[in-house]
């Protein structure tokens, strides 16, 4: 690993500028991704979308294929019922004694409630079929939009990403060339500051009396010890950094 180049103390004032510096390198990345909006997040939400509805389709497509399994199982058993019926008469007219025909007559009644309840299941079985083919053929109208918007939103996106990416990656090897020279502590103190601002201003300029990022007055003496750069002094309302206004800020 690659030592610093410098082992003399750095200055608060140093310390100061290099922070606001990488401030400044930061805010552009966001200004960058700022520009993206909401594209990223609308992509993200179509391609799960996408992978929602094509997983709902291939379990109503199983499902469907299940219940036409069951349809011509349920026909199979009533030719068999059928069957078996033909057979038990026809042994009817064979038998030695009323007994012997009663328990085929049984046997016969029990085919032929068999085939009702076989009927009744298969009747059921075509109405959830019917619904489930309705509603799959919307699934896959749903589907075939989506992916429509999905190939809208993504060409915008690659546009404006193949536009600012160069940009956006110099400034990302800035930023990290940047951080590499300041103190961890205060990298650590930067980082916090700017995940919880949702302007991502950590280290902000005294602008007209103000802090740069909340807006609220600070008092003379303040504002002296801040110019003075001798010290790291955050804002009492907000806690970012505050450091003088530069002379490009002031023109």
């Amino acid at each position: 690993m690659a030592a610093k180049a410098s082992t003399k103390e750095t200055t608060v004032a140093e310390k100061l500028d290099a922070l606001y510096a990488l401030q400044k390198i930061d805010s552009q990345i966001d200004k960058i991704r700022t520009v993206r909006g909401e594209l990223p997040l609308e992509v993200q939400d179509l391609e799960d979308e996408i992978e929602g509805l094509d997983t709902r389709i291939k379990k109503m497509q199983e499902e469907a294929k299940e219940l036409d399994l069951e349809v011509s199982d349920r026909k199979g058993a009533m030719k068999d019922a059928e069957i078996a019926i033909q057979k038990f008469k026809e042994q009817q007219n064979n038998v030695r004694n009323n007994r012997e025909f009663e328990s085929l007559g049984k046997e016969i009644e029990y085919q032929e409630l068999e085939i009702k309840l076989h009927d009744k299941r298969i009747k059921e079985a075509k109405i959830k079929i019917s619904s489930k083919k309705e509603i799959l053929d919307e699934a896959k109208e749903r589907l075939e939009m989506r992916r429509e918007d999905l190939k809208v939103k993504q060409g915008e996106l690659n546009e404006i990403v193949g536009e600012t990416q160069k940009e956006e990656q110099t400034l990302i090897d800035a930023s990290k060339t940047a951080k590499d020279a300041i103190d961890e502590r205060l990298i650590a103190a930067y980082d916090r500051l700017r995940t919880n601002a949702k302007n991502g201003l950590a280290v902000v300029s005294v602008d007209r009396d103000s802090c740069g990022g909340c807006f609220n007055k600070i008092p003379p003496q303040r504002q002296l010890d801040i110019d003075s750069k001798k010290k790291v002094i955050v804002c009492e309302h907000c806690g970012r950094i505050l450091v003088p206004a530069t002379v490009e800020e002031l023109v």
